[in-house]
């Protein structure tokens, strides 16, 4: 069975830092590229950050570059995302999902379309307070 389990959220502050975690299993996790979308209440799923697990190359969406690190320990079979400088506007359900195909997941990320990557997460909440 395939799970991917996304931790690590809260509340905090603005210009606080949150580290999420996505624990998987049931893949070959080095075939897949690993995404963190987020959904903020009344809005459509947004693509955060992507890393392809074979050769560890990151993709980000603009308005986090700079602030949010996507990170992998295939021994683990876990990705990181660090989120420093936080913003209200950062507020959302944050989700990971996984493709074998990096191409597409960037596509989704652009899209927003979670729910057409392969495997995805149940999310978790992040609120930042202003």
């Amino acid at each position: 069975e395939v799970q991917l389990v996304e931790s690590g959220g809260g509340l905090v502050q603005a210009g606080g830092s949150l580290k999420l975690s996505c624990a998987s299993s049931g893949f070959t996790f080095g075939d897949y590229t690993i995404a963190w979308f987020r959904q903020a209440p009344g809005k459509d799923p947004e693509g955060v950050a992507c890393i392809k697990n074979s050769d560890g190359s990151t993709s980000y969406a603009d308005s986090v570059k700079g602030r949010f690190t996507i990170s992998s320990d295939n021994a683990r079979n876990t990705v990181f995302l660090q989120m420093n400088s936080l913003k209200p506007e950062d507020t959302a359900v944050y989700y990971c999902a996984a493709d074998r195909l990096l191409a597409y997941t960037l596509e989704a990320m652009r899209a927003g379309a979670l729910d057409g990557m392969d495997y995805r997460g149940k999310g978790t909440l992040v609120t930042v307070s202003s």
